[in-house]
């Protein structure tokens, strides 16, 4: 389909479009949904000026910020996630790049991720060199998550510290060494429409494993603080049914953000929409949803859990 033709798919009545995008999902994923989980290993104290962020030095925040965490913490939080059913478990470091002091540090955690029976490592540090890339796969790294956020023609109403090819490279080396890679966006930044389409035309030709869907969560101190009413949930459901017939068989996830965007009933309708993996927990400055309550949903929707 063109972008034309997807712009005018938002035209379509939600139901419409959930019609064509739940076949998709079912044929592709069945009823299983997978959960994930994270650990905000350096907090704080970025360099860069993303708007939307909590952890950007240029802005002032109410965030506690904290230097790198041990080992010891990162494996013990990955076994608490195994128990609450996350299949997947990310180190995640505030930062453009990864700080040299803390990248061997890193590379040991993953190795503590991956000890953890059942549990696949991820690693999201910012942008990669060759040899960082590199020596990540070397210590048994599963899969990387570099965000797109935006698209290309809006990214630099977004970030001027750094550029959206700075992003696209580092998701060029992560796929040349082999690692599954995880790449998303952010919902509700002030894009139109026919942005949106552009995300998800660009998605599809990064044609990463899995996508995660931020629904922007306005932090008071940054420029975006006011940004409550950029989207609703009827767009942000129609965003995920045409993201599903977009890509029909990459993961969709649900990640920062649906606490505050999405009802109750709005996110069960979301696995309906597209999605079949989910975040669970506390995000990276941000309260999330129990896991408990995860589960239930899933009960209540008649879906499994991926184990």
């Amino acid at each position: 389909m063109s972008k034309k033709e997807f712009i005018e798919l938002y035209e379509e009545s939600l139901e419409e479009l959930i019609k064509i995008s739940s076949v998709l999902t079912g044929t592709n994923f069945g009823n299983k949904v997978e959960f994930c989980s994270l650990i905000s290993a350096r907090t704080g104290k970025c360099s860069q000026n993303c708007k939307y962020c909590a952890q950007s030095s240029h802005y002032r925040t109410d965030i506690e910020t904290h230097p790198l965490v041990s080992k010891e913490e990162v494996r013990k939080t990955a076994e608490d996630a195994r128990k609450n059913g996350a299949s997947r478990f990310a180190i995640v470091t505030s930062g453009k790049n990864p700080e040299e002091s803390d990248f061997d540090s890193i590379l040991e955690m993953i190795g503590e991720v991956n000890a953890v029976e059942g549990l696949r490592s991820c690693a999201s540090i910012g942008l990669l060199d060759k040899h960082e890339a590199a020596a990540l796969k070397e210590a048994g790294l599963k899969r990387f998550h570099h965000n797109i956020n935006t698209c290309k023609s809006y990214y630099p109403s977004i970030c001027t510290t750094h550029t959206y090819k700075d992003r696209i490279r580092t998701i060029e080396l992560v796929k040349e060494q082999g690692l599954e890679l995880c790449c998303g966006v952010i919902l509700g930044m002030g894009e139109s429409r026919e942005q949106r389409v552009e995300m998800g035309m660009e998605l599809a030709e990064i044609s990463p494993n899995s996508i995660p869907l931020n629904f922007l969560y306005p932090i008071k101190g940054t420029p975006f603080e006011s940004y409550i009413d950029k989207i609703d949930e009827e767009e942000i459901l129609k965003t995920i049914a045409i993201f599903r017939i977009m890509m029909p068989d990459i993961s969709l996830r649900y990640t920062g953000g649906r606490l505050l965007r999405l009802s109750k009933t709005g996110m069960a309708k979301g696995f309906d929409a597209g999605v079949d993996a989910v975040l669970i927990g506390n995000m990276l400055t941000t309260i999330g949803i129990s896991p408990e309550e995860d589960k239930k949903m899933l009960k209540e929707t008649g879906r499994e859990l991926l184990v």
